[in-house]
């Protein structure tokens, strides 16, 4: 079959508020990130299928006849996105020559593409393409870059095939897809990130979904409607944590001091459920100084109280100094221990205060960008209104 090119992006994610707490019943606010990962699909005719992820040097390609006689070995069976299918998982695990022990992110991104590939058209005849993703996003900094890549694949095939309708009109820049398009984008995007992640809890193919900010809470996701654009800077501390130590961690603090550590997880439930009703505030009244005075208060609380919960780090104890001498506020966002750190700048910032705080971050060895919070979540461009660097890089392949 022939599929049609496509060009989709889906944004990163990043942790407002919440982030430990709610691994003990609590709300965190997930918000989606305006660094995205771009992912092109180009019709081919020689018979082959190949993926180029510049990103972590990965270009593979395979004939058609190999793949189709993978699937010889499983029967017909029609495409599921509701569970995995183990079956098909292994049989490319051998096919790729991959175990457990020595899964990186290279075998878990061609896993998953393969999965999904395969499983949206197994029941037809195999389509020869090539797949091209490029990301903004760091991989292995807690910011979904995964999640980001998994919806792409899941929105670009869905679409090449013909199973969701485009949703671009000749003269549109971007389009998005209608709600059960996106549900259904969503549902393969989450089996894509039960290869990469085994047992991811939904959060982040959800926030590539649909961007802008959702509740989570006791495994229940929640898009809310309406969000402000926010502007911030993003820092990567570059410093490597392990988030189910983090999480052990916590857990044992909790245990061992419960009426010091209760109340504050309920604390950070207050942070997490004031922030958003003044974040819904915002988008139905004018915005003054007093709400961004709020959503920096409740910043500086946070942070301390993951301070308390033990996950803090000199790194990004470093962060929240620098930026507060600049007369702005930081936290950590994710498992902490390092990692990412968020900084709100108010609309009024001046960009000299900006640009001279992201040189200071950077003398500290530190990764550093300005970007927003709370824009689209997955959509189609066209190709003629993507920038000129992301463009050179996707039709480099």
């Amino acid at each position: 079959m022939q599929v049609r090119d496509c060009l989709v992006s889906a944004p990163g994610k990043a942790i407002l508020h919440g982030e430990h707490a709610v691994v003990h019943g609590k709300v965190a606010l997930a918000v989606s990130l305006n660094l995205r990962t771009y992912l092109q699909i180009k019709a081919r005719s020689n018979g082959k299928v190949c993926i180029n992820l510049p990103n972590i040097d990965t270009f593979l390609c395979w004939d058609l006849s190999e793949l189709k006689q993978l699937l010889a070995c499983l029967g017909d069976k029609k495409e599921e996105a509701q569970r995995l299918d183990a079956e098909l998982v292994k049989r490319l695990r051998e096919f790729l020559g991959v175990t457990d022990g020595n899964l990186d992110s290279s075998n878990t991104a061609t896993l998953a593409f393969l999965y999904i590939y395969l499983s949206l058209f197994r029941s037809g005849e195999l389509p020869s393409l090539t797949v091209t993703a490029w990301s903004e996003l760091p991989t292995g900094a807690g910011l979904g870059s995964s999640a980001a890549y998994s919806v792409c694949l899941a929105a670009a095939l869905l679409c090449a095939g013909g199973t969701i309708t485009s949703p671009l009109k000749e003269w549109e820049h971007t389009a998005r897809w209608c709600q059960e398009d996106l549900e259904l984008i969503n549902s393969w995007a989450f089996q894509g990130e039960l290869i990469i992640h085994g047992n991811p809890s939904g959060v982040d193919n959800a926030v590539g979904t649909w961007g802008g900010m959702l509740r989570f809470l006791a495994g229940k996701i929640i898009p809310l409607s309406r969000v402000p654009l926010l502007r911030i800077l993003l820092t990567n501390t570059k410093v490597p944590r392990s988030t189910k130590v983090l999480v052990a961690r916590v857990k044992d603090r909790i245990n061992k001091f419960p009426s010091i550590m209760i109340p504050v997880l309920d604390s950070v439930d207050a942070i997490s459920c004031t922030c958003e009703k003044v974040l819904t505030d915002m988008t139905c009244e004018p915005i003054t100084g007093e709400h961004y005075n709020v959503l920096e208060e409740l910043i500086d609380i946070n942070q301390h109280h993951l301070n308390v919960m033990s996950v803090g780090h000199p790194a990004l104890d470093t962060l929240c100094r620098v930026t507060l001498a600049k007369g702005l506020h930081s936290k950590l966002t994710g498992a902490g221990g390092g990692g990412c750190g968020i900084t709100l700048l108010r609309p009024e910032t001046d960009s000299l205060i900006v640009q001279s705080t992201v040189q200071d971050l950077r003398d500290c060895g530190f990764d550093c960008w300005e970007t927003s919070i709370g824009g689209p979540g997955v959509q189609q461009h066209s190709l003629i209104y993507i920038k000129d660097e992301i463009l050179e890089v996707l039709n480099r392949y």
